[in-house]
């Protein structure tokens, strides 16, 4: 049974990705044509930024209803969940790309872009070590005092009549509030390193290189939900 919240990205990322294989499909056209006009190169890019932008403004919204729909998505394959970084792609990953893209499209980048892509790339990592240590020290404090102690408090709370049980139904609700909000910084400040890097690359890189580069990172991500759909439909067969 899917929560409302479900229901609504789950519709939203649909059409949200059928607009990404869109873009992705004039980056491809637009990086292979003979003549290129910069104006139109940097509209391009615009355009995704600007789907990616409304990406995260609407998930921000949806998950100060449901932050925990982001943790386990229903709108994703097993095979996408795989690879998520505290719900979403890791920022690392793009320069990775950048790496593997040197040596077919983005073959003249200069030293000065090099160096800025370094500089990037590490400062992006002591962001990413941040998110980790956060969000391990939120798995932590699962297991601190007050958490056991209230744990053990509700298994015994039946024994205690009504009046108990209201009582500590409270102060699990609290609980809850707190670790949820607890889940819902991590996965902000992971958004923020996320679109941090990707404006980052963009900078560094020349119109049309952003153009090459920005059809790779679409790609992939279009690629992996196929492939994470296929899967799933051959584990459908099998189970039949």
């Amino acid at each position: 049974m899917r929560t409302q919240v479900e229901e609504r990205f789950s519709e939203f990322f649909e059409k949200w990705v059928c607009q990404l294989e869109q873009l992705q499909q004039q980056l491809l056209k637009l990086s292979e044509e003979t003549l290129q006009n910069e104006a139109e190169l940097q509209a391009l890019v615009s355009k995704v930024t600007y789907l990616h932008k409304e990406y995260y403004t609407v998930k921000w919204a949806a998950a100060r209803e449901d932050v925990l729909a982001f943790f386990c998505p229903v709108w994703s394959s097993p095979l996408e969940n795989a690879y998520n970084w505290v719900t979403g792609w890791k920022p690392s990953m793009l320069f990775q790309l950048i790496g593997s893209l040197r040596k077919t499209r983005l073959v003249n980048m200069s030293e000065e872009q090099l160096k800025k892509i370094e500089e990037l790339r590490l400062k992006m990592r002591c962001e990413e070590e941040k998110v980790e240590r956060e969000m391990e020290r939120q798995q932590v404090a699962m297991a601190d005092r007050k958490m056991v102690e209230l744990a053990r408090l509700a298994s015994r709370v039946r024994n205690g009549g009504e009046v108990v049980e209201v009582e500590v139904e409270g102060l699990v609700d609290v609980a809850l509030k707190v670790m949820l909000s607890g889940l819902e910084r991590v996965m902000k400040a992971a958004d923020c390193v996320r679109l941090k890097t990707l404006k980052g690359v963009l900078d560094a890189l020349s119109p049309l290189q952003c153009v090459e580069f920005l059809a790779a990172t679409c790609m992939v991500q279009i690629r992996l939900r196929q492939w994470g759909r296929k899967k799933c439909d051959q584990n459908a067969l099998l189970n039949h």
